[in-house]
């Protein structure tokens, strides 16, 4: 794991760091069964889709930044980055308590700082507007409803960083982007140590969101911008 982020990041893994790691992994495999985390359980698995998966996005994040997690979960991507790259700052953004319990007792274990958010995306975004440089989201939503649920959190020049799998939604999310004051500026394509493929899509931030997003009633989700109905509402 180390040779490979090395090669695809530059990212160097450090003792420090691999312990950390270590013992992230043994406290979401304990607590899985409590907090139903992840499906994945294996150790190799959760190095290679959970770790690795999300230290990839790091190639996207300039030096010093602020970054937001939203629908953070177990805590990826932002804590894996967080243990790689301690010159940013990490706030998670969960809908459900016990996910921001696990992750608050996480960074006490592993010694990490990071703020956290125990709200729905919408609410943050309408008291958090255009606070951080960086809002990523990994396995989240389609691209079109995940850029509505994030824009607003975004200052202008920073940009939005995606985890999918390929490029297929792109052309989905082109009118949403549009709309929201996003731009598609750059996407990454890798090839993870299991085969799997992960691609990173950075969407800057060119002007204000309208202030209207992200909808409330889970709009991003019923009504999606791509359709005039989402446009609209």
């Amino acid at each position: 794991m180390k040779d490979y982020l090395q090669q695809q990041v530059n990212i160097t893994l450090t003792d420090s760091m691999v312990e950390k790691f270590n013992v992230y992994c043994d406290f979401l495999r304990a607590e899985n069964e409590k907090y139903n985390l992840t499906a994945i359980t294996e150790v190799e698995q959760i190095w290679i889709k959970h770790f690795a998966d999300s230290i990839l996005g790091s190639v996207a994040i300039p030096k010093g930044a602020t970054l937001c997690d939203v629908g953070s979960g177990a805590g990826f991507p932002s804590l894996p980055l967080k243990i790689v790259r301690d010159d940013i700052s990490v706030t998670l953004v969960d809908s459900l308590q016990k996910r921001i319990n696990f992750t608050k007792a996480l960074c006490e274990k592993i010694d990490v700082q990071a703020d956290f958010f125990h709200e729905r995306a919408e609410d943050f975004a309408k008291n958090h507007s255009e606070q951080f440089d960086i809002a990523t989201a990994r396995a989240v939503a389609p691209l079109n409803t995940l850029l509505e649920y994030v824009a607003q959190i975004v200052k202008i020049g920073g940009a939005v960083v995606a985890y999918k799998t390929d490029l297929a939604e792109v052309e989905l999310a082109e009118n949403a982007s549009k709309i929201l004051g996003m731009g598609l500026e750059k996407h990454y394509n890798f090839v993870l140590p299991d085969g799997s493929r992960r691609a990173i899509l950075v969407y800057r931030k060119i002007k204000h969101t309208p202030s209207k997003y992200p909808r409330g009633q889970n709009k991003p989700r019923t009504s999606p911008l791509t359709s005039s109905v989402g446009q609209i509402g």
